[in-house]
């Protein structure tokens, strides 16, 4: 399975996120993820659906929206409208995850779970045919910067010896040198945030990440 990298914006130039994105692509990202905060689910606000909207004309990579909010039923449809094209939550914040997976369908968009490091495979485990792609955190969500915990690896091990064939994306603390043994697990898709935008050389840090030989 190809590797993807996905830079995470969280880490870009608040002030012209419009060229951050537009960057990443031309330095070789595959998507652009978007970590959105709510204050409440995660001790940290971000952006919504407005930035969204904004910098969707300046990429033609997907936008891969990671909700960290509660109740995400309630906003999922309007991150779609807004230019999402993977809209990802995490499922003990929702009053629905059902629900809230059959409403990303509806607008023909992908769909995916997201395991915070003390969470067990169990919660995704009754989706696994309807979702795209389950990301797993490798931080606690909130802040960026945050060192990888390798024992969330067994995760991915567990769910692609369960028979689950979709994308796993790992989310935080990815960095040049770890990105192999993450590879190594069953994990296809890498959050970059400030391993990526904050690379003396991003474009060699996206090729390092998905493992091409210089």
């Amino acid at each position: 399975m190809k590797v993807k990298v996905a830079p995470s914006i969280l880490s870009g130039d608040f002030a012209n996120m419009g060229q951050s994105v537009r960057s990443a692509e031309n330095w070789g990202a595959d998507y652009i993820h978007f970590d959105v905060m709510d204050g409440v689910y995660v001790p940290n606000l971000t952006f919504g659906m407005p930035m969204c909207k904004a910098v969707r004309p300046y990429t033609s990579l997907p936008l891969d929206v990671h909700l960290m909010i509660i109740k995400p039923e309630r906003y999922v449809q309007a991150f779609c409208d807004a230019g999402a094209d993977i809209v990802t939550f995490h499922p003990e914040a929702s009053d629905d995850v059902g629900k809230a997976l059959e409403l990303i369908k509806e607008k023909g968009k992908k769909c995916g779970l997201v395991l915070n490091p003390d969470k067990s495979v169990q919660l995704v485990i009754p989706y696994l045919k309807k979702i795209d792609i389950i990301v797993i955190m490798g931080v606690y969500p909130g802040f960026g910067g945050q060192k990888f915990i390798p024992d969330v690896l067994s995760k991915v091990k567990e769910l692609r010896a369960l028979g689950y064939d979709g994308e796993i994306e790992l989310d935080g603390g990815v960095t040049e040198q770890n990105a192999q043994e993450i590879v190594d697990s069953g994990v296809n898709v890498l959050v970059g945030g400030s391993s990526v935008f904050r690379s003396k050389d991003p474009q060699k840090t996206i090729s390092v990440l998905k493992g091409q030989k210089e």
